[in-house]
């Protein structure tokens, strides 16, 4: 019987990996397309703050979107508020791992879509997208109102803000996911 259970395990397990390749990253010197040319940093440190996240470099994002996330945090460090990148720039590839990530978690595309979006479609992969940490910092950055340019777009995940110089005048209304901005 054990090993008529083991064949079978075996098998089935073998059959995943026919249908289902994990993506992985590319080795060293392996040759790969990457769509969007600026990774974000995957072996960040940990954020000081809470070493449950990272504190990415924010390279990758757009020029006055780098500008604006550098003087939100100086604004936050006047204020008394400090705060981690734990995510900003994503390549295609990264996002697309997210997103599928989030379909074996959630069972479906739709339902994975609610907290992470495809690769053309994300704000992140465009570089003016970035998730706050502590959460503590994100809810001083949303508590401004736009005031810097910066406005938690979606009501399911209060660490994203997305940059946009309009905001300045006030955040549009709250999405409640990411789903309901497509």
């Amino acid at each position: 019987m054990r090993i008529v259970l083991t064949m079978m395990v075996t098998l089935l397990v073998g059959l995943g990996v026919l249908f289902y390749i994990e993506p992985t990253k590319p080795m060293p010197g392996e040759a790969y397309v990457e769509l969007v040319n600026v990774t974000g940093d995957d072996d960040a440190p940990k954020c000081p703050l809470d070493i449950r996240y990272s504190d990415e470099a924010p390279r990758g994002l757009r020029d006055d979107v780098l500008a604006a996330w550098n003087a939100l945090k100086g604004k936050g460090t006047a204020e008394g508020v400090s705060m981690c990148l734990n995510d900003g720039k994503r390549s295609a590839w990264q996002q697309q791992a997210e997103f599928d990530s989030a379909v074996r978690r959630f069972g479906s595309a739709e339902q994975a879509s609610k907290y992470v979006l495809t690769p053309e479609a994300s704000n992140h992969v465009q570089g003016v997208a970035v998730d706050i940490q502590p959460l503590s910092a994100a809810s001083w950055v949303e508590r401004g109102n736009g005031k810097y340019g910066w406005c938690r777009r979606y009501q399911n995940e209060p660490w994203h803000f997305e940059y946009d110089p309009s905001y300045v005048g006030g955040c549009p209304p709250m999405l409640p996911n990411a789903l309901a901005s497509r």
